[in-house]
Parts: structure tokens; C-alpha cells; sequence
């Protein structure tokens, strides 16, 4: 009965959707557009909390959230992590315990809605503001991003160049909006009406429409040397996602990898990372 009701509530607020945007198209897209947004997964847990807190540097006000930073002092170049959706700091643990031993200096942060920061809602463009905040704030030379966090920094990247950033990582990255949204739209089930409405209400935003946003779109401008992970059997972020960025990132390489799944904590993706940032 449980699994029952979970599967149903998103088809009726499809429902809802497709029978508000007859009367008022604006509304129903901002609707569905806080739906899209909305995190509900990803705030510390028990098994987290002592990990961060020993780690907790500054909380930072920006864009109207309070968002947390945590710092791990090294002595070599500093790397900036950018965790992925319903997340948080917590996920990069075995990455960062390479990182320390490499004696990397180490910035974390908790997106908004995310682990230690405030807020219920995010998308990419205000995760986009965080992060070149917290390029500004801090001088990375190497950027890594899991899943949307990779997406978000490619993003940011050709939106905001930065001439401190010299290699990014993105790591089960999606690539092109459009392709979220219809995952999105069947989901919850809603009609070809509000998709309009929400592909409008999304341009009058940002600045972009739903075909518009595209990563390896992106990706054709950026000179940064690049390091791609994509798990084939990926079932959260389609394999085609990172190879159609890496076909138009001129100086990036995309490594493969079967059976690793969408998270990637194993050692030998994180030994990886450590040797292409030495390189």
C-alpha cells in the first residue's frame, strides 16, 4: 500500500498541473518548477555528524542562504568539492581522506537545501552562484563535481571563466536539461501544455529555455584540462551524458568504468582523480 501511494501522489500533482495551467499557465509552471526543485533528501545524518563537525569552517551568506564550508587543511593547491542531488559534504569522505594524505588543501560545501545549509529548494543556477562565490572566496586550481555538482561547475565554467581553475573533475554528470525535464514529465504524468508553460516560465527566469541548457554545449568554450567518470550501467544519469560532453571538451579524456554505479566512492576512481591532479 505504501509503494502504492508513493507512485500515486506524483501522478496527481500531474493531474493538478495539467488542470491549473487551463486557468493560469504562469502559476501552474512556477508550481511545477518548485516540484522540480524541491530537496528532500540530504541533510546530515547520525553516521555523518561527528565527520563534519570536526570539519565545520565558516558559514557563508549568500544569495539568501546560509550556506556551510568545511576545510581541510593542506599545504599543496586547494580543491573545491561540489557534491551532487539530495547530497551532502559527507558524500566526498574517501575522496577526501586521498586528498589529506596527498596534503591537499581541501574546501567542502553543503548546497542549498543540502547537509548544513539552509533552504528547501535548489536548482542550477543558484548552485551555480554558491560555487563561483566559493571560487572567488577561496582560489581553487582544481574543481570536482558529482553529478549535478559536475554539471553545475561546467555550467558556471562558461558562464563565469575563471583564470584560477586549471583541471575539473565531473563524475556521473548529466549533460542536457531537456532530457531531466522529460524524465520529470513522465514522473509526474502532466501534458504537453505545461511543459510549454514551464519551458516559457524557465526563459523568462534564466535566461535560457529547457533545450538551451545544455552541458556539452558548454562545454565547446571550456580550455580547462578535464577528467570525465561515467559508470556505462549508470541508472541515474545516462552513460551518453558524459561522452557527448567529452566530444566537445577539446582537452578532456573520459574514463569508463562497468559495475561502479552512479556514486563512484570506490578507491580506484579516487586514486584516479589524485593522479590526474598531480599531472
Amino acid at each position: 500500500m505504501a509503494k502504492l501511494l508513493t507512485q500515486s501522489v506524483p501522478k496527481l500533482y500531474g493531474q493538478l498541473l495539467n488542470l491549473y495551467t487551463v486557468f493560469n499557465p504562469n502559476d501552474a509552471a512556477e508550481k511545477a518548477f518548485k516540484i522540480f526543485c524541491k530537496v528532500r533528501k540530504g541533510r546530515v545524518l547520525n553516521n555523518q555528524e561527528a565527520y563534519l563537525n570536526s570539519a565545520k569552517h565558516k558559514v557563508h551568506d549568500i544569495a539568501e542562504h546560509s550556506v556551510q564550508t568545511y576545510k581541510w587543511e593542506g599545504t599543496r593547491e586547494t580543491v573545491l568539492l561540489a557534491h551532487g542531488w539530495e547530497s551532502n559534504a559527507w558524500r566526498w569522505h574517501r575522496l577526501i581522506q586521498k586528498l589529506t594524505e596527498a596534503n591537499y588543501d581541501i574546501i567542502v560545501f553543503d548546497a542549498p537545501g543540502h547537509g548544513n545549509s539552509s533552504g528547501s529548494y535548489l536548482h542550477v543556477p543558484l548552485y551555480a552562484e554558491i560555487l563561483h562565490f566559493m571560487i572567488e572566496k577561496y582560489n581553487p586550481k582544481f574543481l570536482i563535481g558529482h553529478s549535478v555538482g559536475g554539471m553545475t561547475i561546467l555550467y558556471n565554467e562558461n558562464l563565469r571563466p575563471s583564470p584560477i581553475v586549471k583541471k575539473i573533475v565531473t563524475i556521473g554528470s548529466p549533460s542536457e536539461f531537456h532530457e531531466i525535464i522529460a524524465h520529470f514529465q513522465t514522473l509526474l504524468g502532466f501534458n504537453g501544455k505545461v511543459l510549454s508553460a514551464l519551458d516559457t516560465y524557465i526563459h523568462k527566469r534564466f535566461g535560457f529555455t529547457i533545450r538551451e541548457f545544455s552541458t556539452s554545449r558548454f562545454a565547446r568554450t571550456n580550455r580547462k584540462k578535464g577528467l570525465l567518470f561515467h559508470d556505462r550501467f549508470d541508472k541515474i544519469t545516462p552513460y551518453h551524458a558524459s561522452e557527448q560532453v567529452s566530444s566537445q571538451w577539446e582537452n578532456s579524456e573520459l574514463r569508463t568504468t562497468e559495475g561502479l554505479g552512479h556514486s563512484m566512492h570506490q578507491d580506484e576512481v579516487n586514486d584516479q582523480i589524485v593522479a590526474f591532479l598531480e599531472s
